[in-house]
């Protein structure tokens, strides 16, 4: 296990299924400055919050379910890890990152990758398996560079 090295000008994003946080190090590798270049929330209430669809049913008599409640918080989670994908796959075509570390709850990082395109994955050089985006940037900053990571 290795210090997380965050190059000069890395991007750091951190997320989750409703808030994305896009920083930038402004320092260096060995005394990180991480500054928020952009930040992306929405609300996604739990779906009995969001459903109001009530599931079909099989027939008369049945009392099981043909089709399951529609999961409003998941879809909005799947919409939101695209629209983030995207904005990031902007950042890198716009030759701003050459570096990227990713951070984000399992969920989320596998719902990322899934939607990263091909250029974004290739500046990944840390992935980091954590629910920070609760946190401030000073806070985050300390979590990355005081815990060791693999990468």
């Amino acid at each position: 296990m290795n210090k997380l090295k965050i190059p000069h000008n890395a991007y750091v994003f951190v997320g989750d299924g409703r808030k994305a946080l896009f920083l930038r190090n402004d320092g260096d590798e060995k005394f990180p400055n991480l500054k928020t270049e952009k930040v992306i929330e929405e609300e996604n209430p739990s779906s009995h919050e969001q459903g109001t669809e009530r599931p079909g049913h099989l027939g008369k008599g049945s009392q099981r379910s043909a089709v399951e409640p529609t999961d409003w918080h998941d879809i909005e989670e799947h919409r939101f890890a695209r629209k983030v994908a995207a904005a990031m796959e902007q950042v890198i075509r716009a030759g701003k990152v050459k570096a990227l570390v990713v951070v984000a709850p399992p969920r989320t990082l596998a719902e990322l990758r899934n939607a990263f395109h091909p250029d974004v994955k290739a500046c990944i050089i840390a992935e980091i398996n954590k629910d920070l985006t609760k946190h401030s940037v000073g806070e985050i900053e300390k979590h990355l560079t005081s815990d060791a990571y693999s990468h």
